[in-house]
């Protein structure tokens, strides 16, 4: 029989990589997605656009229970992806309200939707790195205490502890990925990785002539978003629900990022990069590196990319996409 899985965010970076992944394993795969989105398709669709013939989408709204709880009353959903989220550090300290509301919220009327109606459905819920914030042990695993730094990773924080209780409370099969910072050629361009490799194309295109970055000693665990798709869906394949720490196990600077991007075009970082104050955050997470090897031994999880791959691969695909643009 095929299974059918929901995923929240299918737009978006990961939903996107997953909805290909779970496709390819013969999946019945839905989405959620906002309304507005139906009504744009071409921009807000446009990391999905190849796939829209095989997808069944739906008109929702994370913030709204009865739109979910009637999505939910409609399908026999196998697997839940929980993916929906306001995922941008920066923009949870300008709107900590919103931030909130969808994060909190949203994760909440999913799980008591699925409690009542589908109780079988298998439930994955997208937790961060930046629950760790201002870290208590280096690396961070399932069992480092959380001291977030941003109203984004509280929200993440409240999330996890919704999922671990309805786990614990309901005997859901509810379980957190803790994913470090994931990037791919689908990011979205206010996250700092594609600022980067998306000026870089600009400038050897003659489009442009500087980057302007925040801090660039802040230190990241960055992967491929494809890999870390990949451990979402063994997580929900386990025979007993668990939370998870994916990771590559090592950091970059924001700096190395740079010398690595623009290397790829022949150019030198120094010649192009401006520090501006305005782009560092209110307080900073200095080092978060995490500790995958619970998910190596029990999911046999392995990450194909390394992070030299995931910068070329992101250079390359934005220096096609702006030269495109530009000769059109």
């Amino acid at each position: 029989m095929t299974k059918k899985a929901l995923i929240t965010g299918i737009t978006g970076q990961d939903g996107s990589y997953l909805a290909e992944l779970l496709l390819g394993a013969g999946y019945e795969v839905h989405g959620l997605v906002r309304r507005v989105a139906l009504e744009d398709p071409q921009r807000r669709f446009t990391r999905i656009n190849h796939l829209l013939d095989q997808l069944t989408l739906h008109p929702a709204s994370l913030e709204s229970y009865a739109s979910i709880f009637h999505i939910i009353s409609r399908h026999e959903f196998d697997e839940c992806y929980h993916l929906a989220a306001q995922s941008f550090v920066a923009e949870s300290f300008a709107d900590g309200f919103s931030t909130m509301n969808t994060n909190i919220n949203g994760t909440h009327h999913v799980l008591a939707a699925l409690r009542e109606l589908r109780p079988q459905c298998r439930f994955y819920f997208a937790g961060s790195s930046e629950m760790f914030g201002k870290v208590a042990e280096t690396p961070q695993r399932e069992t480092t205490r959380f001291h977030p730094r941003s109203p984004y990773g509280i929200s993440k924080v409240a999330g996890f502890d919704l999922t671990r209780n309805y786990r614990e409370a309901y005997g859901l099969y509810a379980v957190s990925g803790i994913l470090f910072n994931h990037e791919s050629p689908r990011r979205g361009h206010e996250f700092v990785t594609r600022k980067i490799t998306s000026t870089v194309a600009r400038i050897k295109h003659g489009l442009s002539n500087e980057l302007r970055l925040g801090n660039l000693e802040a230190r990241r665990d960055w992967g491929h978003a494809k890999d870390y798709v990949h451990a979402m869906y063994l997580m929900l394949q386990q025979p007993e629900a668990d939370d998870y720490v994916i990771a590559m196990g090592e950091t970059h600077t924001v700096r190395e990022f740079c010398e690595l991007a623009f290397a790829e075009v022949g150019l030198h970082y120094r010649d192009h990069v401006k520090v501006d104050e305005r782009f560092y955050r209110p307080a900073e997470v200095d080092l978060l590196i995490g500790d995958a090897a619970k998910a190596q031994r029990e999911l046999a999880w392995q990450p194909a990319y390394t992070f030299e791959q995931l910068v070329k691969e992101m250079v390359t695909a934005d220096l096609e996409t702006i030269g495109r643009a530009h000769n059109d």
